[in-house]
């Protein structure tokens, strides 16, 4: 018998989110999106998720502004933003990553803020 919970997730088919970003596989604890090719701009909102975050940068440059800290994200670089924790993202060049969310941040297309 095959494992049937198997899903592969082709990010050219992908939905998007509400603020651009593409949702990828989506599992029970650990949901996975792509934010590419964000633009540089005014900081988004601060925000605090119910959710863990982790990310890697693939390509450009933004600052994470959490808990008082500036932390600038380049390409090979990986961070964590503890749930409840208070946060925003200021892009400084043409911005691609890849995060996970635990539990996940979106369920059937359902972004939870």
């Amino acid at each position: 018998m095959s494992d049937t919970t198997i899903i592969k997730v082709d990010s050219e088919y992908s939905p998007k989110g509400p603020d651009g970003e593409k949702y990828l596989a989506s599992g029970k604890h650990v949901a996975m999106r792509m934010w590419e090719k964000e633009q540089p701009g005014e900081p988004k909102e601060p925000a605090t998720r119910s959710y863990e975050t982790v990310g890697y940068v693939l390509s450009g440059r933004a600052e994470l502004h959490i808990a008082g800290q500036l932390v600038i994200l380049e390409p090979g670089n990986s961070w964590v933003v503890p749930a409840n924790t208070e946060h925003t993202y200021k892009i400084l060049e043409a911005f691609t990553a890849v995060e996970a969310t635990s539990p996940p941040a979106q369920v059937h297309g359902r972004e939870e803020k």
